[in-house]
């Protein structure tokens, strides 16, 4: 494996071909912190379905895995490039949010006897929906790919914001209350200001809307800005500065809400809203073609709904 401190000057970490059967690799993104970077696009046999960040912190007595990838040979290679890098056991493994490439590995660390840490609600969503996710990425990726994969449970369900201390060095579990999602947290490195941001923030990637509370997703984000950190490891995309990544997603969210808004108001009807909702800043990010369409339709009835309450 590779292993890359910094970033390249193509302004990303160095990535194992999919399907190469290369241990991804691991890039340092502070000292003792790490992430490997998920491929760009959807889930499909060419990227293995291994489209979402996981990352990593090495203490002084171990480490904290921060989720687990998209099945259990994912979490096999990210246990591999944890161990490549440093031979401390891994004590925990944290899983920010219920999106099945951040899931579905979690067997591979099971195996090991290394606990699974959830949000309650997450977890709660997870146990009710995520039967069919798993089996629609077997349909997608084939079954040879998804060998060993399975549903489970986590080891230890919480609530409330807290602090890890297991690897001897401390990592802060920020919850803000329902959000990008329910139930869905970030992992503050205390030490370099590092924040391993789940399904609150993406990075050059359209966020997906479809769990989120927006007034929680935006108190949130607000509430970030005032947290200490300086990198954001986001859900998807490459980590780059915290006002940077923060910035671009309330931006998203904002002239998403402002654009359909004004398309509601005009009487466009839902099949045009996908196609009218264009917003310029965003159309070269990931998903624009994909996540931000739905986003539009989801928005539209939200705020239709909002509409109709209000004149009742």
């Amino acid at each position: 494996m590779m292993l890359v401190s910094g970033f390249l000057a193509a302004g990303g970490p160095a990535q194992a071909a999919p399907g190469s059967g290369e241990s991804p690799a691991a890039v340092e993104v502070a000292a003792g912190v790490y992430m490997v970077q998920g491929a760009r696009g959807e889930a499909d046999p060419a990227n293995l379905g291994r489209i979402g960040n996981a990352g990593f912190i090495v203490g002084e007595s171990g480490v904290m895995a921060i989720d687990t990838g998209t099945s259990y040979r994912q979490g096999e290679a990210l246990l591999k490039a944890i161990g490549e890098v440093t031979s401390k056991p891994v004590r925990l493994v944290l899983i920010t949010h219920t999106r099945q490439e951040f899931l579905f590995g979690a067997m591979a660390y099971r195996e090991r006897g290394i606990p699974i840490h959830m949000h309650r609600k997450a977890a709660l969503l997870m146990a009710a929906r995520c039967e069919n996710c798993l089996k629609n990425l077997r349909r997608t990726l084939g079954e040879e790919e998804m060998q060993g994969t399975a549903m489970f449970k986590a080891d230890r369900e919480f609530e409330e914001v807290h602090l890890v201390e297991a690897i001897g060095r401390p990592v802060r579990v920020l919850y803000h209350g329902h959000s990008s999602g329910p139930g869905d947290v970030a992992a503050l490195d205390v030490r370099s200001g590092v924040l391993f941001a789940g399904g609150l923030l993406d990075n050059q990637r359209i966020p997906d809307i479809q769990d989120s509370d927006p007034d929680g997703w935006s108190k949130a984000l607000a509430a970030l800005r005032g947290a200490g950190i300086a990198t954001v490891v986001p859900g998807h995309g490459p980590a780059a500065p915290a006002e940077k990544v923060i910035g671009a997603v309330e931006r998203y969210l904002a002239q998403l809400e402002a654009r359909v808004r004004e398309l509601l108001r005009d009487g466009v009807a839902l099949s045009a809203v996908a196609d009218r909702t264009v917003l310029p800043e965003f159309e070269g990010w990931d998903q624009y073609d994909t996540v931000h369409r739905r986003n539009a339709s989801i928005m539209y009835l939200r705020l239709e709904r909002e509409q109709m309450f209000k004149q009742e």
